[in-house]
């Protein structure tokens, strides 16, 4: 074989395993008629499960050392001060960087969808505050939160999984 044909095979097998890791992750929880529990990364025959979702290590943008260190004296406030200086916020969230890539491609999902949110830049000094009390000084940018939710990094399937788990469930036809 070639040699440039094995380096592009090498170069796909690689790039297509970085892509999977980076990718969004679902795990299929179904309960047999002898209540076994049983979870699989692929959806049962019969189509009868529980979905569980759980969004890790999707790619975003390292906050700079100097919001880590911000962080730190965070901690050492007493609690009051820091809750006092948090904006408030309510909805959906977006906490984000002017200079970060996959804040930009949040905001286009947002944008392009229509969702109605807040977002909070975490260069400024209320922002910084605000994005460690969210992140407990974990993670990167971007971060999207509601009232029980959170995705931290971006991707379309998170967000879209994130919105999807938002909305009601459809009412039943009237017969």
């Amino acid at each position: 074989m070639p040699l440039i044909l094995r380096f592009l095979i090498a170069l796909f097998l690689i790039g297509s395993a970085h892509a999977a890791a980076q990718g969004t992750q679902t795990l299929y929880k179904t309960v047999g008629p002898d209540g076994k529990v049983d979870y699989s990364d692929k959806p049962p025959a019969d189509g009868r499960f529980e979905k569980t979702m759980q969004f890790e290590n999707l790619p975003s943008s390292n906050v700079p050392d100097l919001s880590h260190t911000y962080v730190e004296q965070l901690k050492r406030m007493k609690a009051s001060q820091a809750a006092s200086a948090a904006p408030a916020t309510r909805g959906v969230v977006l906490y984000a960087a002017s200079w970060c890539g996959y804040c930009r491609s949040a905001r286009t999902y947002l944008g392009k969808k229509g969702i109605a949110y807040q977002e909070i830049d975490i260069d400024t000094e209320r922002g910084k505050e605000s994005f460690a009390k969210a992140s407990g000084g974990q993670g990167g940018v971007p971060l999207l939160l509601s009232a029980n939710q959170r995705v931290q990094g971006y991707s379309v399937g998170a967000y879209d999984a994130f919105f999807a788990a938002m909305k009601p469930p459809a009412k039943p036809a009237s017969r």
